[in-house]
């Protein structure tokens, strides 16, 4: 199991997300950046609206979660 916060998953806060592959924590992520839109959470619709720039260009978010795929399995084995 990995552990990796919500910044390092391009959000905006500490919040840890721990899981076996890089699509579940893909997912918690996901999951704690809705509850943040929801809540009009400022810094996290900040990073949301830089994710939507991403997906503007071509291959942005495929590069993008690529580098996050990779991040992710660089992380030493959390308990």
């Amino acid at each position: 199991m990995k552990t990796m916060t919500c910044k390092q998953l391009g959000g905006a806060c500490d919040v840890e997300f721990s899981a076996n592959t890089f699509e579940e924590i893909a997912e918690l992520s996901k999951k704690h950046g809705m509850e943040m839109f929801q809540k009009k959470d400022g810094a996290h619709l900040k990073a949301m609206e830089e994710m939507q720039n991403l997906m503007q260009t071509p291959n942005g978010m495929q590069n993008w979660f690529e580098n996050k795929r990779k991040k992710f399995a660089t992380m030493p084995d959390s308990e």
